[in-house]
């Protein structure tokens, strides 16, 4: 009788293994296409993404290249005091966007110019992403806020 309660006790631990990697393996896909990796334009300078690579794009708007096009479609580019990379959005653009603040965007490159499918812009005047912050103080450019 020990033999067959030790049988069945072996049997549910490994169905309860083969059943939490199951469910581990398909967590993982469901996210493969919902992480986005952050890179700032310096890093993209020295590291280009695969061919369609879905990336965040994070850096400050660069005063003077903000451009409006036909319809919706909105061009400018993006520093990090070390590299600059044209950006091209069509779409709705956030209310507190603006040239000289930061940014990130969501999107691939193509052709050189990164195409954005989602654009975000700081909440308040104090606020900045922590990975922009991290990237401008990689390249020594960084001014903290004055409050």
């Amino acid at each position: 009788m020990k033999s067959l309660k030790k049988k069945r006790r072996i049997q549910v631990l490994a169905v309860a293994a083969v059943a939490l990697v199951l469910a581990t393996g398909m967590i993982g896909y469901s996210m493969r296409d919902g992480i986005n990796f952050f890179r700032a334009p310096s890093q993209l300078a020295t590291e280009p993404p695969k061919p369609g690579e879905v990336f965040r794009l994070g850096g400050l708007v660069e005063t003077g290249t903000l451009k409006r096009g036909q319809g919706e479609v909105i061009t400018f580019s993006v520093t990090d005091g070390g590299a600059t990379v044209p950006v091209k959005f069509a779409g709705v653009l956030p209310d507190l966007f603006k040239e000289g603040q930061g940014m990130i965007g969501t999107g691939q490159m193509e052709d050189g110019t990164f195409v954005a499918s989602e654009i975000l812009a700081k909440h308040d005047e104090n606020y900045m992403p922590k990975e922009v912050i991290d990237a401008l103080k990689e390249q020594g450019v960084y001014e903290a806020p004055t409050s």
